[in-house]
């Protein structure tokens, strides 16, 4: 099964051609300007990551239950939020939310230095994973509304990057930096500098004059993109293998196979495959082939998992984390696009919410239920039912949704 390439005579958004017309640059100023602003969105928040448990740890001397509590506030608001950001988007002026998103995603880091008390720490994490998840929406929606039509795919596969190079510089700056000064105020002073940075930045952005809306009632249908319910589910799939295998690996490597650092190149390994799935599946989408990066993607994702659960060995635990990178890099931009082809500008907020929610409710099933086999079965049984799971999202993928998708596209 083989992707036809764009056709303008297809597509039934106006908005499309209109974005085609207007700028047919990828790189314009509206599109760099939201991928840097995303860049740094994800760096500031990264930076005081993996040295958040060490300061919770030596400030207020909190042990390892109390630090995952306070670690997992933020998810809980980020899903929470997110699973209106796109109603919000997609009913308000989109530089509003953004902007207002961002304001309060740089303020809440002032609240960190503020803090007294570990209960304070505790509820300023809790509280800025909102602004934090209504951010990311609405600047990853505005990007999407910057991209030239026929370049859409490839856009969306490069703005992924943002994130990625982030998630992967950031945290070894972070140990860096704190590893030098030992002082984690230094993190969290360089983490408000780069987030209002990210403002100014985003406040400097051009954005097209925005059209009349009609408030559209909040209900159950309008939080959540349901017809795009078939790659939602390939997304969780993928999510919940994703879930067991990263909260886990690092305690499997050292009681299974002897592996005591290996955790940082388990992640780095990922990270490359990543980017380089990311690099090189952007030229693919280009040319239009959305169906076959996404089945690149799933079946490499699929190969990464069942190694890993297969080869206890160290040669695996490492080669496995490559191909899960190669894999989600290719798969993610190309789902993101399939959201974004069966849905008008004005619900692509929706769209973009409906992605990020089943991705983060996935990782969060994956989790407990990984901490649940672990526990009954142990690792193998866990890493095993993971493969499981990745492998019911790839047969979705290939019988039901590459065919769902040339059904509802509208470009």
């Amino acid at each position: 099964m083989t992707d036809r390439v764009y056709d303008f005579a297809r597509c039934t958004n106006e908005d499309a051609v209109m974005s085609e017309n207007a700028q047919s640059r990828l790189w314009n100023a509206g599109y760099t300007k939201t991928w840097v602003g995303n860049f740094l969105i994800f760096f500031s928040f990264m930076l005081m990551q993996p040295a958040f448990p060490l300061y919770l740890s030596d400030e207020f001397h909190a042990d390892a239950e109390t630090i995952g509590w306070v670690m997992v506030g933020y998810s809980i608001t980020a899903i929470v939020i997110r699973l209106f950001s796109g109603y919000i988007v997609d009913s308000y002026p989109r530089r509003m939310v953004l902007v207002g998103s961002y304001v309060l995603f740089a303020l809440c880091f002032l609240g960190y230095p503020l803090a007294g008390s570990l209960l304070m720490i505790a509820i300023v994490r809790t509280l800025h994973g909102a602004p934090f998840g209504l951010t990311t929406v609405s600047n990853s929606t505005v990007a999407v509304d910057f991209l030239p039509f026929s370049r859409r795919a490839e856009g969306i596969g490069y703005y992924g990057l943002s994130n990625n190079l982030a998630m992967a510089i950031a945290p070894a700056v972070g140990l860096c930096l704190y590893g030098v000064f030992y002082d984690f105020r230094v993190l969290m002073w360089g983490s408000i500098a780069i987030a209002a940075l990210g403002l100014l930045l985003t406040i400097s952005i051009r954005f097209p004059r925005p059209r009349p809306k009609e408030h559209a009632p909040l209900r159950v249908r309008n939080i959540l993109l349901w017809k795009g319910w078939s790659f939602g589910l390939v997304v969780i799939c993928s999510a919940f293998s994703y879930g067991v295998v990263s909260t886990y690996i690092a305690l499997y490597g050292k009681e299974e196979l002897g592996i005591t650092g290996g955790t940082g190149g388990f992640f780095f390994l990922f990270a490359a495959g990543l980017i380089l799935s990311r690099l090189v599946g952007s030229r693919s989408l280009r040319r239009g082939r959305i169906i076959r990066n996404g089945t690149v993607g799933v079946l490499l994702g699929l190969t990464g998992y069942a190694l890993f659960a297969a080869v206890p060995a160290v040669w695996a635990f490492y080669t496995s984390a490559f191909f899960m990178g190669l894999g989600n890099g290719h798969m993610f931009p190309a789902l993101q696009t399939m959201f974004m082809n069966i849905v008008s500008r004005e619900q692509r907020g929706t769209a973009n919410s409906t992605l990020l929610v089943s991705w983060e409710f996935g990782v969060g099933i994956g989790t407990l239920c990984g901490g649940a086999l672990v526990h009954v079965a142990g690792y193998h049984t866990a890493f095993w039912v993971a493969g499981f799971i990745n492998l019911c999202g790839v047969v979705h993928y290939v019988l039901h949704s590459r065919r769902d998708f040339k059904r509802k596209r509208l470009c």
